[in-house]
């Protein structure tokens, strides 16, 4: 069926004249009416009948003009729809995220995002670093915020977004909370180590072996920060944490801080995309989180 032709008719029906058609679609009443009966030809239907100065539809002619009304809304409920996700207004967004942006940095920037575009849907997956880069590289996460390590790879364009410190952490009531000490001091502390390969394990190691220290040993191994945090609040030991996570505890009075003389590491967070221009509702919540920041 020739859709410029079904439009011209559904025109003419809705206005009930050919000739206030063709003005309202700036054509010329003749090629109204050739187009309109080509169609009738098309189909084998009489759908319109003269009637004084304007049209009648016939039975066949008001079923199709009702059937061209819903495909004719659908196609502007397409464009609108389309127009939105141009605008970065519709649709959905992606993340993939290691724990420390998912949980400390990003829920602040997708509430404001939401805020602004309350029409797009977002979805957060919390991930290991690789398990984030793989999301992305398949297409399952339009953006990545990774915390701690640099990843380097062809397809992935990483922008730094956050520098985290790093912090030696024991309870309220220990002798070194607060105070200004050596690495050697504090390390004479039993130590909570998260799990192997966990960001803070491998840069204390890092830091000890880059002065040619011991590295102190496991007082206790915990598989989680709410476990470690604890355990340093209830007395026990020092831990080595980033300063996002400890922050709210250290504000609340029930943990401190060790200061170190000469040490000062911290936690890089980079947003990683795929090189490929990125969807409009990402690109606004990267620019809206740089802008910001």
């Amino acid at each position: 069926m020739n859709l410029h032709a079904l439009r011209l008719f559904y025109q003419a029906a809705s206005l009930g004249s050919v000739t206030l058609a063709a003005e309202a679609l700036h054509l010329s009443q003749p090629a109204v009416t050739a187009q309109i009966k080509k169609l009738e030809r098309e189909i084998g239907l009489r759908l319109l009948i003269p009637q004084g100065r304007g049209v009648m539809l016939t039975e066949a002619g008001r079923h199709l003009a009702s059937e061209a009304r819903r495909l004719f809304e659908l196609e502007g409920h397409i464009e609108e729809t389309l127009e939105q996700l141009k605008a970065g207004s519709a649709g959905k967004l992606h993340l993939a995220a290691t724990y420390l942006p998912a949980n400390f940095l990003l829920p602040k920037w997708i509430a404001r995002y939401k805020r602004a575009y309350p029409g797009v849907g977002v979805e957060l997956s919390t991930a290991n670093s690789s398990q984030a880069a793989d999301l992305l590289l398949h297409y399952r996460a339009e953006i990545a915020f990774i915390g701690g390590i640099r990843l380097d790879h062809p397809l992935l364009l990483r922008t730094p977004w956050y520098e985290d410190e790093m912090c030696f952490i024991v309870h309220k009531g220990h002798p070194l909370a607060g105070a200004r000490v050596t690495l050697e001091e504090v390390l004479q502390e039993p130590f909570i180590y998260r799990e192997e390969g966990s960001f803070g394990r491998e840069q204390l190691i890092a830091l000890c072996s880059a002065r040619h220290l011991p590295a102190p040993p496991v007082g206790l191994q915990m598989n989680g920060l709410n476990e470690t945090l604890r355990v340093v609040m209830e007395g026990y030991g020092a831990a080595f944490l980033s300063l996002l996570e400890t922050r709210e505890h250290i504000a609340a009075g029930v943990i401190s801080r060790v200061e170190i003389d000469g040490v000062h590491m911290t936690n890089p967070v980079s947003i990683y995309t795929r090189k490929e221009e990125a969807s409009p509702p990402a690109q606004r919540f990267i620019d809206m989180i740089l802008a910001k920041s």
